[in-house]
């Protein structure tokens, strides 16, 4: 992603959370309930290191706090995305660490993660260089052995979300995008319905960083 790219996509992501309501995105949850089913898969602790990349607005954060989790990130390229976040939690947001980044090109301090989460950014990296940037990034900033969860568009998922083009995928296809240092150990679809009364199909998929 070039500067230019770079100024685009945070322009784009701080004009759709200034201009809609957070709960009329159309990726909007009330509960993040398939991430939480994924999470209790990986069996971490309370203690575990979370990374919820593109988490923007998302309620994830508030039901893992809700739960005990203590370690908690939530990066997004948009700062109006990360407020809301932050307003919604009040006192409760000084408990996690906001990041306003772009996940193709922030470096994060080795090893710093057990559990990488990600609902519906990866399919917007639609460049391979992108998502090159991405993948080197989770295999140095998540600890061997570590957890991943990517959720994106299943094969017969939307071709375009919020005015952007997004890449599709199938279980084989993600992982083989991603590579041999990643172990597929569960996959599942999953209907998301959207504010608009639209059904939008995903996969989810639990990953682990192979220690080699």
């Amino acid at each position: 992603m070039s500067k230019q790219d770079l100024v685009e996509s945070k322009s784009h992501w701080n004009q759709v959370y200034s201009t809609k309501a957070v709960n009329a995105v159309s990726w909007f949850q009330h509960h993040a309930n398939d991430s939480i089913r994924f999470l209790q898969k990986t069996g971490v602790d309370q203690s575990a290191s979370i990374i919820d990349v593109g988490g923007g607005a998302s309620t994830l954060v508030d039901d893992l706090l809700a739960s005990g989790y203590k370690k908690l990130s939530v990066l997004d390229i948009s700062e109006n995305a990360l407020l809301a976040t932050k307003n919604r939690l009040g006192t409760r947001a000084d408990q996690i660490h906001l990041l306003v980044a772009d996940i193709t090109k922030i470096t994060f301090p080795l090893h710093s993660f057990d559990v990488w989460h990600d609902r519906a950014v990866f399919h917007f990296l639609t460049s391979a260089k992108d998502r090159k940037a991405y993948i080197q990034n989770i295999l140095h900033s998540v600890k061997p052995n570590g957890h991943v969860i990517i959720a994106t568009f299943s094969e017969d998922g939307p071709m375009q979300c919020s005015g952007l083009k997004t890449v599709r995928y199938s279980a084989t296809s993600l992982h083989a995008e991603l590579g041999k240092s990643f172990a597929l150990i569960v996959n599942e679809k999953v209907l998301h319905h959207t504010p608009g009364g639209n059904v939008q199909e995903f996969v989810y998929c639990y990953f682990r960083i192979l220690d080699v």
